[in-house]
């Protein structure tokens, strides 16, 4: 074959690269090739019939609503579906009640055009829409059609502005000169703004008419909002009682108080020394708690903050943790807290140790924490509160011997809050003991847990169906004793901890 040669009469070389003939047509993306065996297929998930059923009728025609198209009827189906199946809660929904996806969009546009200001038009924009029953777009009818092309280039121009969002129609220019449209952002500030006021007025209103302040029509500014005396006896200030009777029961306020219902701070002392007197020798822990919530409700509403009403908070909050009511010792408790902070007296330290006692009792981590960092140094070597430290101590080390020898010597009423979850830490104990001992005496672990003797620790395994590891051995020197086959018993004192420690109620606490 002869070679080529070039306009001068040499050789011509090869090219250095491969010509590629340019493509003119788009060409459609090869299909994805799906290897036979090497993809696994999902799994069908089976949905509860309720679930399935509320699919069939989320489907019906008869279901089917003017305005909501079927593409935003099954978005909203799988949405809805999806939320709850990836909580696990399908079960727990009532699906023959649970409204239909057509009627959550429909709510959920109601909603909007609610939550949107009235006097932009776009709340009547959304109204209008639903109300011809189109999906967010106008009708296309001709007249529509010959409408639009008559409309001159400004008035286009104005509704295809007012159809952008506010990010898109908000330009470098409007931000940074105020010649055109500023007065109009203005005044819608301003109608924003009389609309709350009116919103806010109208709330006061309510108020006023639920505590029976103003007669109707009357439109005097309440107490609260002005300094004149309102017409119906409002007090400005504080009441100051006028109440003589020493005993009065509690009732939850439900309109201002009046002078003639409430105690006086003279009466008040008094009231309180015959409720110590009664206390001791009835022990009627009703009556008492029921007096003595009557007492701090004349001292809340006189705002008398005193060393009396710090004597009050301390002296319920004592005969609480005697009975075991933790909820209004808690109540009596947050109280004092504050009044320590007035230095008003009392005994602080007493309750800043019953405060780290109760935190272990509900095993609040967060509010230890904070306690502890409110601690001065002072208060650390104070005795009450170094043996509550020491318990929380023992217990975060799992120092059960050291925990118990502590219950023995609790402080002051420091006893009656350690006996809320004695039972729990000596069952935590047994968990304990049971990987680390076979078998021991029951005079041991009577010792060991601090229980009073043999027989009261006896009854304590029993109660907590531990009887099948008591076992009865004769002893030469020692005659009858008790055994515990403690490791025998290992998996049950396990469960009996855990169960003790996932006990909430519905105040959040252990």
């Amino acid at each position: 074959m002869p070679t080529a040669t070039s306009a001068w009469g040499q050789p011509m070389q090869p090219p250095a690269y491969n010509a590629v003939q340019p493509r003119t047509t788009l060409q459609a993306a090869p299909a994805p090739v799906h290897l036979a065996g090497l993809e696994n297929n999902p799994k069908k998930v089976e949905w509860p019939p309720a679930v399935r059923d509320y699919v069939r009728r989320a489907f019906d025609p008869e279901s089917a609503i003017a305005g909501v198209s079927s593409i935003e009827m099954q978005t909203k189906l799988k949405e809805t579906i999806s939320y709850y199946a990836e909580r696990n809660m399908q079960d727990s929904i009532d699906w023959t009640t649970y409204p239909l996806p057509q009627e959550l969009i429909l709510e959920e546009r109601r909603k909007d055009a609610l939550l949107s200001p009235t006097n932009n038009g776009f709340a009547n924009g959304i109204s209008s829409l639903q109300l011809n029953g189109t999906n967010g777009q106008t009708n296309s009818s001709p007249s529509t059609l010959k409408k639009r092309k008559s409309q001159d280039s400004h008035e286009l121009a104005q509704q295809t502005q007012a159809t952008l969002p506010p990010w898109r129609r908000t330009n470098l220019e409007s931000r940074m000169t105020f010649a055109e449209g500023h007065n109009e952002k203005r005044q819608k500030k301003t109608a924003a703004a009389d609309a709350a006021s009116k919103l806010e007025q109208a709330e006061l209103e309510k108020r006023r008419q639920r505590f029976n302040l103003g007669k109707a029509g009357n439109n005097k500014t309440p107490p609260w909002g002005s300094s004149a005396k309102d017409e119906d006896g409002m007090p400005a200030g504080p009441v100051v009682g006028t109440n003589m009777a020493l005993e009065k029961s509690y009732f939850r306020l439900t309109a201002p108080p009046k002078a003639e219902t409430v105690r006086p701070l003279s009466v008040l002392e008094k009231t309180l020394a015959m409720l110590i007197k009664k206390w001791r020798a009835e022990k009627n822990y009703n009556y008492i708690c029921n007096q003595f919530k009557s007492l701090r409700q004349d001292l809340t509403v006189q705002h008398i903050k005193n060393a009396f009403t710090v004597k009050v908070y301390e002296t319920h909050a004592r005969i609480s943790l005697e009975k075991g009511d933790t909820g209004e010792y808690n109540q009596c408790q947050t109280q004092l807290k504050a009044l320590y902070a007035l230095n008003l007296g009392g005994k602080p330290a007493e309750f800043k140790a019953y405060r780290i006692l109760y935190f272990v009792y509900t095993c609040n981590k967060t509010d230890m924490n904070d306690m502890l960092a409110e601690l001065t140094p002072a208060d650390k070597t104070h005795p009450w509160i170094k043996h509550a430290l020491d318990v929380r101590s023992a217990l975060a080390l799992g120092n059960y011997h050291k925990f118990f020898r502590l219950y023995l010597e609790a402080q002051n009423l420091g006893g009656y809050l350690m006996d809320l979850f004695i039972e729990r830490e000596r069952l935590a104990a047994l968990a304990n003991m049971s990987r680390a001992y076979i078998s021991i005496t029951l005079r041991f672990l009577t010792d060991e847990l601090a229980f009073d003797n043999d027989e009261v620790c006896r009854e304590f395994l029993e109660s907590h169906g531990a009887q099948t590891v008591i076992e009865e051995k004769f002893n030469e020197k020692a005659g009858k004793q008790y055994r515990v086959k403690i490791r025998e018993g290992a998996v049950l004192f396990e469960q009996l901890r855990a169960a003790a420690f996932s006990k909430v109620d519905i105040k959040g606490q252990i």
